[in-house]
């Protein structure tokens, strides 16, 4: 089920990224705000949360700091989806439920943020995907750039 659901969520979100143009990598609507290379880097990036969860026991950003990957063309964030989808699938098609319910712990030296199960961190970046992708789309409906539908059809993309 992760799989399909896996599978189905990149189609759109290979859509949004698709459609960023190469010279507004750097434009943001607020100063609180992400950049679109942020935000969209950010965004490629989601899937491989899921064999980082599935291979390991936890993330500990003092220990292991997050460092982006650098993009700066569209061609380079759907080659970056494409590699996270990749790693992605190729832990959930290893792994087995035994697996997915031990326990796994994001943290920040002695801070912990979550303790969840596995399978519950999995799903939880597959909501962050959706969460970041809507954000996205904010940002290319601010830019005047045709939104694809998600769910449907959008305001942009009637005929889906």
């Amino acid at each position: 089920m992760l799989l399909k659901e896996m599978g189905e969520e990149a189609q759109t979100t290979r859509k949004m990224l698709e459609r960023i143009p190469n010279d507004k990598f750097d434009w943001q609507p607020h100063q609180k705000s992400m950049t679109v290379r942020q935000l969209a880097t950010h965004l490629a990036e989601l899937p491989s949360w899921v064999s980082l969860t599935i291979d390991t026991s936890e993330l500990d950003f003092a220990a292991s700091p997050y460092t982006p990957t650098i993009t700066n063309t569209t061609t380079e964030l759907v080659d970056l989806l494409e590699k996270s989808l990749a790693e992605a699938r190729a832990g959930l098609e290893k792994t087995n439920e035994d697996e997915l319910v031990k326990t796994w712990t994001l943290r920040n030296g002695d801070q912990i943020y979550s303790t969840s199960q596995k399978v519950e961190v999995i799903r939880m970046a597959f909501c962050q995907i959706v969460h970041h992708r809507a954000q996205l789309g904010v940002f290319l409906r601010l830019l005047d750039v045709p939104i694809p539908g998600s769910y449907g059809p959008s305001a942009d993309d009637a005929s889906l």
